[in-house]
């Protein structure tokens, strides 16, 4: 399965996030939320897949990067034409406190399925970390995780939400697994580079930066040619090319435990429209 998944921005004023929603108007760049759907042979929707994925960006005087905060779950509609509780809920909700009391009142609801709950309890995790509550957001992401352990996504994203609350030591079986059972995100080698930064170890850090370039392409090479540009280690135009000059300031990145490569979000928001 393809990472297809939107961006959420950091609100540099509020220290918080936004999220855009599949209601949304997204800027190209940010790319897109979608729905992946199965049908049978005479057309009919019989799965229903929302596809959420973030890249994560940053204020300059932040020294961590934004929470990757997204996951995916499927859910088997019992019927064609029922909906499922999860799909009629405003969990999807774009205002962020109507999110997060409508996931806590679907999961309220008895008879639920578990695939129902597994979405509900990662999208409330989103909700808490845009937050800022990473340690409740560990905690439903453990949640949906003991319904399927082996999502990529929310293992990914649950390694970010403890990297981004120094849980370092606990984060790394986390991101093991999940690239293990993805070897293909680039996500997941963005978040295990700032990992092998935040300890230190810059060649690994920079190997894994290069192998999310490869595999994320254009969109993951502009946030990280803005992201050096805001740190004053890239000053070429941000064109989605890799540059002698980009891995350069990359890797003068890599050496500084305070350098992070996304950008602050009002940057380079700017930059790649």
């Amino acid at each position: 399965m393809a990472d297809n998944w939107p961006l959420i921005g950091r609100e540099p004023q509020t220290r918080r996030l936004r999220i855009w929603d599949a209601a949304a108007s997204l800027p190209p760049q940010f790319g897109q939320e979608t729905e992946a759907r199965a049908t049978n042979t005479d057309g009919r929707t019989i799965m229903s897949l929302p596809l959420l994925r973030t890249l994560r960006d940053l204020p300059r005087q932040s020294i961590t990067a934004l929470l990757v905060a997204v996951i995916a779950f499927a859910s088997i509609a019992p019927a064609p034409t029922v909906a499922s509780p999860f799909e009629t809920s405003e969990c999807f909700s774009k205002d962020l406190g109507r999110r997060l009391q409508a996931c806590s009142e679907l999961l309220a609801q008895p008879g639920l399925s578990d695939a129902t709950r597994a979405s509900a309890f990662a999208m409330r995790a989103l909700s808490l970390s845009l937050l800022g509550r990473f340690q409740d957001a560990i905690n439903d992401y453990d949640k949906a995780l003991a319904i399927d352990p082996n999502q990529p996504v929310a293992l990914n994203n649950r390694a970010w939400a403890k990297y981004r609350s120094g849980q370092h030591a606990s984060a790394w079986p986390d991101i093991r697994r999940s690239l293990e059972l993805d070897a293909g995100s680039p996500h997941a080698y963005d978040t295990r580079a700032h990992l092998h930064q935040a300890e230190g170890a810059s060649k690994r850090a920079y190997d894994d930066y290069v192998r999310a370039m490869e595999l994320g392409g254009g969109e993951m090479i502009k946030l990280y040619q803005c992201g050096l540009q805001a740190e004053g280690h890239y000053t070429g135009a941000v064109t989605g090319i890799v540059t002698d000059e980009l891995l350069s300031g990359l890797k003068a990145c890599t050496k500084s435990r305070k350098c992070d490569p996304l950008p602050p979000d009002e940057e380079c928001k700017v930059a790649m429209s």
